[in-house]
Order: C-alpha cells, then structure tokens, then sequence
C-alpha cells in the first residue's frame, strides 16, 4: 500500500475538514469568531440530535426515513398538550415523547413483527405521518402559540452557565449515545446485529426485541429535536423536519470515515454535522447567490461522500492485507 494511501486511510477526511476551515477563515475572518462559532453550534444542535437517532438505526443495519415527521410529531404532541390541554412545560415534554414513541413503534412493527424492509416501513411511515400532519392542520398549517411557558422556550433560547441550551441537550445527547454505543452490552450488540444479523442471532441475541427498541429510543430522541424547534418558533410548523432528513443521512455516513471499520459511529456523526454546518455557514458568509450555494453545498457533499467511502474501502483493503499477511 502507498503511503498516498495510508495518508488517506489515517487523515483523509479530517485534513479535507480543516482545509475548509481554513479557506472560509480566509475568505471572512467573522468565520472562525467565537460568536459565529457558538452560532454554529447552536445552529446544528437539532440536526445533530436527529443524525445520532439516525446512527443508532443505521448502526443496526437499517435506515429510517422517517425522521422527520417523527420529529414533527414531537413537536405536534408538545404544542398541542401546551396550548389545547393547558399542561405543564414538563407534561409537554412528556408528550413530545410519547409521539416519538409512537412512530417507533409503528415502525418496529413494520420492520419487526411484519419484515417490512427498513427502507420501505420507514418510507411508508414517512406517508403516513405526514399525511397525517396535512390532516390535522387542514391542509398544513401552523399551529402556534406565543404564549407558551418562558421554561420551554428557554429550552430553544435560554443558557446554563452561558453556553446555550440546545449545545448542552445536543451534547448530552451525545455523550449518552457515546457511552451506549461503547460501554454497554447492549450497544455492542447493536453493532453485532447491523454487522452480521444471523450470527448474531445465532449467537442468542434476540435480534427483534433489540430492534424494537432501538426505534422507539431513536423515535423519542428526534422528538426532543421537535421540542427544540417549537420552543424555538413558538409553533409547529407541518412537514419542517424534512429539511433535516438528507443532512442527517449525510453526516452518518460521512462520519463511517473516521471508524477503523468503516462503521457508523458517535464522534463521526458529529464531525459529519459540523462539517455540513461548518460548509453552509462559510457560504451564506460569501454571500453567494442562494441558487449557486445550493450548487456548491450539493458539490462538497458528494465529494466529501466519495472520500469517506474510499476510505473505507481503503481500511477494510488494509485491514484484509494484514490479515493475509499473518496468516
């Protein structure tokens, strides 16, 4: 193996990172200030919420196109047990999840009970849902309410210790998924399912309990994103968590470049996100045309998607020279 190759194998899409960083320093110095930053940061805590839902379901094996609405009903059941049922901003957040809980559910029941490919159960979940959300609004409008607890809004506007609250869920989020994925049984059995389903089940994992919940975990996970947004806008706007389905598909597998296997993971995920926030920041500050920017947002991702997949190919072909080397 070259060392061209071993170079990318190791750094290939960290160093593709940095040199991004460093041109939209140049190109605006409020690039890199800690207000843009910390803006940054704040910007994409929902879409890393939704990507680390996305990780645990890829990780198994499947994918989940429904997200977005599970996300939009997170924040349907908030705004609703907020503004028709007078609950408290805690009972909402309650709510919120059990309408994440809800659309897991009906996805592992498709996926697991019925063996509804992942793909095509979240797909028709994705229908479901949003023609739901049509429905309710009578034809998609919003529902707001301004005068909402100061609490939940907080959850959107509000700092613990100066550092904004959706930083800190996000990065809790983070750390627990971090911790599930790599310090317990049951998230090693995760990756033992999406690796190699009928060893696994060979081996005595019961593969369709573990599935079921982790859809229910990763459904109740992208509805504390939808409580984010609607303490954000004061409202609930049908069909907006679509606009982070793409992008949360797209850090996930850009972040299987920084796995020795070329594996979902947790750290990988979130340089995924702060990749793609960190390009459609860098742009809006060029003040590119908004047609153009999409153009060059479209470019960047499929190159930066090509990379992280060679690398992969690269580690596993790595890894397969090693292995025939000390056999």
């Amino acid at each position: 193996m070259t060392a061209l190759n071993k170079l990318l194998i190791r750094y290939g899409f960290m160093l593709i990172v940095i040199a991004f960083f460093l041109f939209f320093s140049w190109g605006n110095s409020v690039f890199y200030s800690l207000d843009n930053l910390s803006n940054l940061l704040q910007g994409n805590a929902i879409l890393l919420i939704v990507a680390l839902a996305m990780t645990l379901v890829v990780t198994a094996g499947g994918v989940d196109l429904s997200v977005g609405v599970t996300l939009d009903f997170g924040a349907a059941f908030a705004l609703i047990a907020l503004k028709q049922y007078q609950l408290s901003w805690q009972m909402a957040i309650v709510a919120a999840l059990a309408g994440g809980a809800l659309i897991g559910a009906l996805n592992a029941l498709l996926i697991v009970y019925l063996r509804v490919k992942p793909f095509l159960a979240t797909l028709g979940t994705f229908f479901i849902g949003s023609s739901i959300e049509r429905i309710y609004t009578d034809g998609g409008g919003s529902i707001a309410y301004r005068r909402m607890a100061q609490q939940y809004h907080d959850l959107a506007v509000g700092n613990l210790g100066g550092v904004p609250l959706p930083i800190v869920i996000a990065a809790a989020l983070l750390l627990g998924y971090f911790l599930f994925f790599e310090r317990t049984i049951f998230g090693k059995r995760i990756h033992a399912i999406g690796l190699n389903p009928q060893a696994a089940r060979a081996v005595g994992i019961r593969n369709g309990r573990y599935l079921c919940w982790l859809l229910i975990v990763s459904g109740m996970t992208c509805a504390l994103g939808g409580v984010i947004l609607s303490a954000n806008l004061r409202q609930f706007t049908p069909l907006a968590g679509q606009a982070y389905l793409l992008d949360a598909i797209a850090a996930v597998f850009i972040g299987t470049a920084f796995h020795p296997q070329g594996r979902p993971n947790v750290l990988g995920t979130l340089v995924g996100v702060l990749f793609l926030g960190m390009v459609a920041n860098g742009l809006n500050l060029m003040g590119l045309n908004f047609m153009v920017k999409d153009a060059l947002t479209g470019v960047i991702l499929v190159v930066a998607l090509a990379l992280s997949f060679i690398q992969s190919r690269l580690k596993q072909t790595q890894q397969a020279e090693a292995g025939s080397e000390s056999i």
